[in-house]
């Protein structure tokens, strides 16, 4: 039994696809309130740059925004793996 899990596990893809939730002011860029990009890996700043790339116009708004990685906010060399629960919160404003 052991051997059929260590080759399992070996045959799982090192590439995946991130699910991200957005909120607010994010969401009409975004066109949905989810995301899904192609992931395999990287830092909270990483995953800036993807979420850019995929939807451009997400830029402006995600340098002020606040990502969660697992449910706490995550600084930008936090590591992000395939499959985590990640969400990006935006700015608030208010007085």
């Amino acid at each position: 039994v052991t051997g059929k899990m260590s080759s399992m596990q070996h045959s799982l893809p090192r590439d995946g696809t991130l699910q991200v939730l957005l909120f607010a002011g994010l969401v009409e860029p975004a066109g949905g309130r989810t995301l899904d990009i192609p992931w395999s890996g990287g830092t909270v700043a990483d995953l800036r740059r993807a979420l850019a790339e995929a939807r451009p116009g997400l830029e402006p708004l995600l340098s002020r925004s606040a990502i969660a990685v697992s449910g706490a906010l995550a600084a930008e060399e936090t590591r992000v793996a395939v499959g985590a629960d990640v969400a990006v919160l935006p700015p608030v404003s208010g007085g």
